[in-house]
């Protein structure tokens, strides 16, 4: 073997190792924020509010390449849902949030819906877990959620979906206490507005995320060549 294929061997499987070692497939799983139709799909009834920021960060497309990309390495995927409303949900509650409240009045995700389905991108694969639905922001709360990660040996967690300052910044924070390290891809995160979006990544996430990825530097870095983002 020449020294040229001995350098290229080498760097090959340095970009291995540096992969494996940042993102083991066996301890990293991927988690898909509800992937509704409602959020993500036209003719939903979010996707008029989350349009403008989802069409301009290139939501859906980041959100393909990340779960190709994950597919590809052998992570886990989890799929976290909301709550699939019914019409009776939270008449007997005492304490509705806003939302829940617009989440009535709306019927957001109904069950039974197209809707509630998941957006045809993001169906999960047979091997893919999807946790019991949320009925406020948090993935973990009153959810399976911990627990299958755990029984998965799944010690980091990337996310993607919807919507950044609700459901994936309350999960993410909530994995973070739970002791998760905690990776955000930045432009395969949704909201409503981009007041939300600087909320979320320039405010919030910094102070409690141990990575907030691009798409491109995510893939960059489990491709084996990381950059500026690397956790």
């Amino acid at each position: 073997m020449s020294p040229s294929s001995d350098l290229r061997s080498l760097i090959s499987w340095e970009r291995s190792m540096t992969s494996e070692t940042q993102y083991p497939p066996d301890e990293t799983a991927l988690l898909i924020v509800d992937p509704y139709n409602d959020f993500l799909s036209d003719g939903g009834k979010l996707w008029p509010r989350a349009k403008e920021v989802a069409e301009g960060i290139g939501l859906l497309d980041h959100m393909r390449t990340v779960l190709a990309t994950v597919r590809n390495r052998g992570f886990r995927v989890f799929i976290v849902p909301h709550h699939q409303t019914t019409p009776s949900d939270y008449s007997t509650w005492d304490h509705l949030s806003t939302t829940q409240q617009r989440i009535v009045s709306q019927q957001t995700f109904a069950e039974g819906s197209w809707g509630a389905e998941w957006h045809p991108d993001f169906q999960p694969r047979e091997d893919e877990l999807v946790m019991r639905q949320h009925w406020a922001s948090s993935g973990f709360a009153n959810t399976d959620l911990d627990f299958m990660l755990k029984q998965h040996h799944i010690r980091k967690i990337l996310f993607i979906g919807m919507r950044a300052n609700t459901c994936v910044d309350t999960t993410a924070r909530f994995g973070q206490e739970l002791g998760y390290h905690v990776t955000l891809i930045r432009d395969a995160i949704g909201s409503f507005s981009w007041e939300e979006m600087a909320a979320t990544f320039e405010l919030n996430a910094p102070l409690y995320a141990h990575a907030i990825l691009t798409t491109d530097e995510f893939v960059d870095i489990v491709n084996g060549r990381p950059g500026k983002g690397s956790p």
